[in-house]
């Protein structure tokens, strides 16, 4: 019925982020916000938290 997901918040203010485990329904297709990256740049931000944080809060919602 439901899958468990790591889900993030953050605030871009205070520069805090939490996790947590979150149930999504299985039918509910989750968007790779990186899908349409080239390789090297989807890399590049894979290997840095901060790099990915701030990429993702640019990304209209």
């Amino acid at each position: 019925m439901f899958e468990r997901c790591v889900g993030l918040a953050w605030c871009l203010g205070c520069r805090v982020y939490t996790g947590a485990m979150v149930h999504v329904p299985r039918e509910r297709v989750l968007i790779d916000a990186l899908a349409s990256l080239p390789g090297e740049q989807r890399e590049r931000l894979k290997r840095s938290e901060v790099k990915l944080i701030a990429f993702l809060a640019k990304q209209p919602h």
